[in-house]
């Protein structure tokens, strides 16, 4: 018998969005460990808000909601409040229920500023990684540095020299036009209007030259986890010093390596390598290279030169899934919050894959 195309909807529903996730949602594990790593952090965000006055939006909510942002590619605060109205997958990850108001996309602007110099990402990122190292999943002697270039919200047409006043539309539109074509410019003497933290760097022969950031990630290289990131002004030194920067802060005395792509294979950074204790398993230049047999000989450096290879896989999933190829934000300070907690996802989804147990 064929059922009646009735558009009645019902008044009241009795079934929770808990019942409506199934079990084996990959969400599901990833939610466990977020919630854990977000209870660790609870003591930080007592202190971020006072004790008298209307109760806010919970923190943990916001940082839930964002990390399913760069998790679903959502391109927008506004879209992602729209999601959070009508879904209910979201709204279970949440912690929302059924007839709860959902926040207006203002929200996050307002409390970015609050948490962004409060280092929450890092923390989040950190607490989620004890939660690997606990599980095994971390290496404790063997990782990998390398960076990527993150394209600047500003366009090539802001990137004005910095004595003279912007240029204005002569119809009194908003976007001028520029004639840049023979004109030498360069970061000493040029800046962007747009995000003046933004500079004009090409990664190699042949490739254009772009306003651009630079994010640089630590890589540990048994199962290929981020453990430490950085984001830098883009610059021909940059990854070079911070990858210095992050193998500083490798916990422990003993010996490590740190593999690495031909572009760090320097005479300098090889040397800063040495005295922190840390063996550099560099890919050698074919002319010149810093790297000779004392290090190549040993199986270790094969096996690394294999193995930081992976750190692409890290780059290319915060690129496509977390939008990361172009940032949403406008300073070092913004995107370095996005590209931590893109780094903190990664690692959550890393880790739901290799099967890790989800904590009580």
């Amino acid at each position: 018998m064929r059922g009646t195309d009735t558009h009645q909807q019902m008044l009241f529903s009795y079934v929770s969005p808990e019942a409506r996730v199934p079990q084996d949602h990959p969400l599901r594990p990833i939610r466990k460990m977020a919630d854990k790593a977000l209870k660790e952090l609870s003591p930080v965000f007592r202190e971020l808000y006072a004790t008298v006055g209307r109760p806010s939006i919970p923190p943990e909510k916001l940082l839930r909601s964002l990390l399913l942002q760069i998790l679903y590619s959502i391109r927008s605060e506004r879209m992602l409040v729209e999601q959070l109205d009508y879904n209910l997958l979201f709204r279970w990850f949440i912690g929302l229920s059924m007839d709860e108001a959902v926040w207006n996309h203002s929200s996050y602007s307002k409390n970015r500023d609050r948490i962004l110099h409060t280092d929450i990402a890092v923390m989040f990122l950190r607490a989620i990684c004890e939660q690997a190292e606990k599980a095994g999943l971390l290496s404790d002697d063997h990782f990998t540095v390398d960076g990527t270039l993150i394209e600047s919200w500003a366009s090539l047409k802001s990137f004005r020299p910095k004595d003279l006043e912007p240029p204005k539309s002569p119809k009194g539109g908003r976007n001028p036009e520029v004639d840049f074509h023979g004109e030498k410019r360069i970061n000493d003497t040029h800046a962007s209007i747009t995000d003046p933290d933004a500079r004009l760097f090409r990664k190699g022969k042949g490739k254009e030259a772009k306003l651009a950031f630079m994010g640089h990630v630590l890589m540990e290289n048994r199962n290929g986890l981020v453990v430490d990131r950085r984001l830098t002004p883009a610059t021909g030194t940059a990854e070079r010093e911070a990858a210095i920067s992050m193998a500083a802060e490798i916990p422990g005395d003993r010996r490590v390596t740190l593999g690495a792509d031909k572009g760090y294979d320097a005479k300098a950074f090889v040397k800063d390598l040495r005295e922190l204790t840390v063996t550099p398993h560099v890919a050698q230049r074919v002319k010149g290279s810093a790297i000779d047999g004392r290090t190549t000989r040993h199986h270790g450096y094969a096996v690394s030169q294999r193995k930081r290879k992976r750190v692409e896989e890290i780059f290319g999933w915060m690129k496509t899934v977390g939008w990361l190829r172009k940032a949403r934000y406008k300073g070092v300070e913004k995107i370095d919050w996005l590209f931590t907690l893109s780094a903190a996802a990664y690692n959550l989804v890393r880790m739901r894959n290799l099967g890790l147990p989800a904590p009580p």
